[in-house]
């Protein structure tokens, strides 16, 4: 922890202009993110895999789903990570608090490039494998809205939402990162190598990335209006409860956020978990699903930022408007076009729906973490954005399998994302967090 002498002679922090080191705080919050949507990509780009190796052989749906429960576990941790997370970034700080997220979702990632399969250990094998995502989940609970407001507090206010397009932006490069590890090797290996075993190694590869990124974020400050804010806190008697402050406080502005995401969070798992699944299932091969895979992954930082960029411009609110109007009117035809036949029209159809869904991101990041007063922020943008992820996000591609089991078709999962992005249009037209609209 930074001494109470070095924050007195420090520069004083201009919201207007940033902190001198804001760059170096939105490169760790990067670094953090990939490492993030690298695990969570890798899971969803080889649940087919996996399902193979830690459940027992029988209905090959029946494994998938299984495989998904294991997403959907990391994810159901969340809420309660959250808030231990968000606590620890309202009372340790937010460098504490991603020092600790960092370790423990490279911890996670790499446990499962190590596990043993099912002929092996038998029942342990998809036990500990949710074991696994349990840590990961634990870790990541805490690292997008934490990162999100370091980068917030740190960086110019005028510039906020274009900071925020480089944090949604950075998610797409942890899972285009994996589509390409994975893609080299299904090409380069034989195939049964690759199911037995080959699949192991860009879970493994998360070590390095993880070191890296942790050793960068340990010479990272916090700004020291934020050190003193701490140091004080830790004197008060009786102390801070930041979470019974959110929960009573602000639950309403809580339920208008988790909202307002509803769609965005469908989709990013769609992108993330299901698309790569659906385009195998229709015939189109491994190879060719994560090359349209990696496509997405391309467009998403550039369509994040360009949003970020004209929500500073014109409101986050009207960018959010814009996007969710045309997720209304684009999903049903692009789930269509994933059993179509053809390709071209499928990848086409899959990279459009991941520019909009990155397009509205950093005025949601906007508005998850500033639609909250600073001595409660780590802990309700936290709480909101996992519990949401886990309700909504997190059972999409569940969801997405079972109705493509009972209709023979992904067109039913189109209306239901649809009706989410309905939900989250009206929001953004009626209830529109205030403190976002004017921070």
């Amino acid at each position: 922890m930074q001494h109470p002498s070095a924050a007195a002679h420090a520069p004083p922090h201009d919201p207007d202009a940033g902190s001198p080191v804001w760059r170096r705080v939105l490169f760790t919050a990067v670094l953090g993110n990939v490492v993030e949507w690298y695990d969570h990509a890798l899971y969803g780009i080889l649940a087919v895999f996996m399902s193979r190796i830690f459940f027992p052989e029988g209905d090959p749906y029946v494994a998938l789903i299984a495989t998904y429960i294991g997403l959907i576990a990391s994810y159901a941790i969340r809420p309660i990570g959250g808030v231990v997370m968000g606590r620890l970034s309202d009372l340790r700080g937010h460098r504490f608090t991603l020092i600790l997220t960092i370790a423990l979702m490279t911890v996670g990632t790499v446990l499962i490039g190590i596990l043993p399969g099912y002929a092996a250990i038998g029942i342990a094998a998809p036990i500990l494998l949710m074991l696994c995502r349990l840590i990961q989940g634990v870790g990541a609970s805490g690292e997008y809205t934490v990162a999100a407001n370091f980068i917030l507090e740190h960086g110019p206010r005028k510039r906020r939402q274009y900071l925020a397009g480089w944090s949604v932006g950075s998610t797409s490069l942890g899972p285009l990162l994996a589509s390409i590890v994975a893609l080299v090797l299904i090409l380069s290996m034989p195939e049964d190598a690759f199911s037995h075993w080959g699949w192991r190694i860009p879970f493994l590869l998360a070590a390095p990335l993880g070191l890296v990124t942790l050793y960068i974020r340990r010479s990272v400050p916090e700004l020291p209006r934020i050190q003193q804010a701490l140091e004080q806190a830790a004197e008060e008697i009786p102390p801070p409860h930041p979470f019974t402050e959110a929960v009573r406080g602000h639950w309403k502005q809580m339920c208008q956020v988790i909202l307002l995401g509803a769609g965005q969070r469908v989709g990013t798992f769609c992108i993330q978990t299901y698309f790569v699944v659906a385009l195998i299932n229709s015939g189109f091969g491994a190879d060719r699903a994560l090359l349209a895979s990696i496509l997405t992954y391309l467009i998403g930082p550039p369509a994040a930022i360009w949003g970020g960029l004209l929500a500073d411009r014109y409101g986050g609110r009207r960018v959010l408007l814009i996007g969710y109007a045309a997720f209304v009117l684009f999903t049903v035809p692009t789930f269509a076009a994933l059993g179509g036949g053809s390709v071209a029209v499928a990848t086409v159809a899959v990279v459009g729906f991941t520019f909009i869904n990155n397009f509205v991101g950093a005025p949601l990041t906007h508005a998850y973490v500033l639609s909250f007063p600073p001595e409660v922020r780590g802990t309700a943008a936290a709480l909101n954005f996992n519990v949401g992820t886990t309700l909504i996000g997190s059972t999409a591609p569940l969801m997405a399998t079972w109705l493509h089991m009972r209709t023979g078709t992904d067109v039913s999962f189109g209306w239901y994302m649809t009706v989410a992005c309905v939900v989250s249009l009206l929001v953004a037209i009626f209830a529109y967090p205030k403190a976002a609209a004017d921070a």
